[in-house]
């Protein structure tokens, strides 16, 4: 493919499809369509914009806002203005959005309305590069830094175009597949996030590679409810339906994608496997042939085909799916990876696999099972942290996937163990346990703290209580320390630790939060091989030992 880099990509594109539907989302209860040309018109305008506040190639502008047709819009606009896309997930408490922005070096913020510009605004202190902020919504604001309407700064564009007709050509053009298009950040084992450089020939080889293995056509519809903010909806939903040419629905909020899926009827929809199992609960206690109508009623009639990636999705219900009539394939990737490593076509599948390698990319299965991968998916490196980068990436250029795995004689590839210490909830969440034990073991009720959460919909802990102090405690609630086994079930102290949990768990976002609890009455020890001779915490033989309990807590949701 010799398309220089995604602004030319958009480009070319629109000027192809012309008046044809790129996208189409609801207004006031209404569904409105944004065509290829004032696609293009908006995006030119508001590149403009950006231009005339001064940004230079390779400047980062941060943007923090929940999906909705400006974010693809403001996405495009700062390719094509040269800009690095430094994107925030909307769920981000303040001070982890001011770390990332701060971290990125990013000059401007792009939010969506109130609520984020609230969260920017508490930390602002902390981000003296910052010279601009844009506000999708109307917003009030009274601080001394600019902060623009998103109409304002399309209009800044227009009134600058007219000066300079073709900045923005001249800006895209000079641009290269090397150039850097986006820093995603994503959670390190230790918690810190590491900011994964990806540029416009990582995005655009795996966009390529995406659209000859899913065979895409233009006439296809998918709706599009996944963050933007993660690259996995980045490359899936916005570049390689780009570079079809096919229509992209965006549902109003994950809420509301059932309801959505009935009006839209979409021909392909991608999703992470928590999705499915809601779906899934709700057919399978049908007689089998009751299940089919079921599905195409939840879907509808036109559907194709669903994917599902970000995590590891149950065999039983992929093959559920299949008996019911609905093919439901499975990918996978990782961030730093672009993010897709392995997809399964609709011509060629095996369910309980990943999928078959890409074109263009190359995996081996090292000594020790570990999957690696090359080849022009691979990121350029992490942000500023190059110890870390050659940490993944060796002197051959294979990345470390950090994945167990294999690839069967028909090149299939099938994960069977994680290697690095990375929770990945059902929705795709990537959490760093490090980082959430040490926040909870901050508190001086708790002794240790083991997170569980891999492939489930939330994430749970084990609590090991200091001892003296839960002594006092059960004393001082008046109760006594009943226990079930090895862990404590009395609810006045389960709810006391519970309360201390859910108070920690407000300096972390949404999805990183503890949600439930299991109690242990007793220290952890040496001799049940559930400490190393350093004291350390061995987090999977303790995972191990509790896992029928860490199991239960799931059962009723």
């Amino acid at each position: 493919m010799s398309t220089a880099n995604l602004a030319v990509m958009h480009r070319d594109v629109a000027a192809r499809w012309g008046p044809k539907s790129a996208l189409r989302f609801r207004r006031h209860g209404v569904y409105h369509d944004l065509s290829w040309s004032d696609y293009r018109r908006q995006c030119d305008a508001a590149a403009a914009g950006l231009l005339d506040l001064g940004l230079k190639i390779g400047d980062r502008v941060a943007l923090f806002s929940d999906n909705r047709p400006e974010w693809l819009l403001a996405d495009v606009a700062l390719l094509s203005a040269g800009l690095v896309n430094v994107p925030l997930h909307a769920s981000l408490v303040p001070m982890q959005a001011a770390y990332q922005i701060q971290h990125s070096q990013a000059r401007g913020i792009i939010v969506d309305g109130p609520v984020r510009l609230d969260r920017i605004r508490s930390v602002l202190a902390a981000l003296p590069q910052i010279e601009f902020i844009v506000a999708f919504d109307p917003v009030h604001w009274h601080a001394p830094l600019p902060c623009l309407s998103w109409e304002g700064l399309k209009q800044k564009g227009i009134h600058h175009l007219r000066r300079r007709p073709s900045h923005v050509r001249e800006r895209m053009e000079a641009l290269t597949r090397d150039d850097l298009a986006t820093i995603i950040y994503t959670s390190g084992t230790t918690g810190v996030p590491k900011g994964v450089m990806l540029t416009h020939g990582n995005l655009l080889a795996n966009a390529q590679a995406m659209r000859e293995q899913s065979d895409l056509e233009p006439d296809d519809l998918l709706l599009s409810w996944l963050p933007y903010s993660h690259i996995y909806a980045r490359t899936c939903d916005h570049y390689t339906t780009m570079m079809t040419g096919c229509t992209v629905a965006l549902a109003d909020h994950m809420d509301t994608v059932v309801r959505q899926l009935s009006e839209i009827q979409p021909t392909w929809m991608t999703a992470v496997p928590r999705f499915y199992e809601k779906i899934w609960n709700l057919v399978a206690p049908l007689p089998i042939p009751d299940r089919a109508d079921q599905l195409q009623n939840i879907f509808g009639r036109r559907i194709k085909w669903l994917t599902s990636g970000g995590a590891p999705l149950d065999p039983n219900i992929a093959e559920g799916f299949h008996e019911a009539g609905l093919l439901l394939l499975q990918g996978y990737g990782l961030t730093e990876a672009s993010p897709v490593i392995s997809f399964n076509s609709r011509k060629e599948y095996r369910l309980a696999s990943v999928g078959a390698v890409l074109p263009g990319v190359e995996v081996v299965i090292a000594e020790d099972g570990e999957i690696l991968t090359r080849g022009p998916h691979v990121m350029k490196g992490y942000w500023q942290d190059p110890d870390a980068t050659r940490e993944v990436i060796d002197d051959d250029g294979w990345l470390h996937t950090g994945d167990v795995g294999y690839l069967d004689e028909d090149g299939f590839l099938f994960i069977t163990d994680r290697k690095k210490d990375i929770i990945v909830t059902a929705g795709g969440k990537n959490i760093a346990p490090a980082e959430l034990e040490r926040l909870l073991v901050a508190d001086p009720h708790i002794d240790h703290a083991i997170i569980f959460g891999d492939a489930k919909p939330y994430v749970s802990a084990l609590i090991v209580p200091q001892p003296q102090l839960l002594e006092a405690k059960a004393k001082e609630l008046g109760c006594t320390v009943e226990k079930k086994g090895e862990l404590i079930t009395a609810p006045a102290l389960v709810g006391f630790f519970l309360k201390r949990v859910e108070h920690l768990m407000q300096a972390v976002s949404q999805p990183e939060r503890v949600k439930k609890i299991l109690l242990l009455g007793r220290s952890l020890s040496l001799d049940q091989e559930e400490l190393t001779p350093k004291l350390s915490v061995r987090r999977k033989a303790i995972i191990h030992k509790f896992l029928d309990e860490f199991e239960r807590l799931y059962e009723k949701d």
